[in-house]
């Protein structure tokens, strides 16, 4: 069973605010672009840009990290004869 606070938990719930953020990060450029405000939309999609490399290693850690607990889950598991 999986502790409510276990690293993979807590980092899948940062991934997942991530992605609410880069969604309001995108309304945001479109807005500054309709609003000729270059220098603001420049620096969101700077910032857009940034957090599409971090979702991916963040997507990268979780993998890693499923793949260990799925590991030492199987390690402990006792055989029964």
């Amino acid at each position: 069973m999986t502790s409510e606070y276990s690293l993979t938990v807590v980092i899948d719930k940062i991934y997942e605010y991530q992605l609410a953020l880069e969604a309001a990060l995108m309304e945001l450029v479109h807005l500054t672009q309709q609003q000729r405000h270059e220098i603001a939309g420049e620096n969101a999609c700077d910032a857009l840009k940034r957090i599409g490399e971090d979702s991916s290693l963040i997507k990268q850690g979780l993998a890693h990290l499923r793949t260990i607990h799925k590991e030492k889950a199987v390690r402990r598991k006792p055989t029964f004869s």
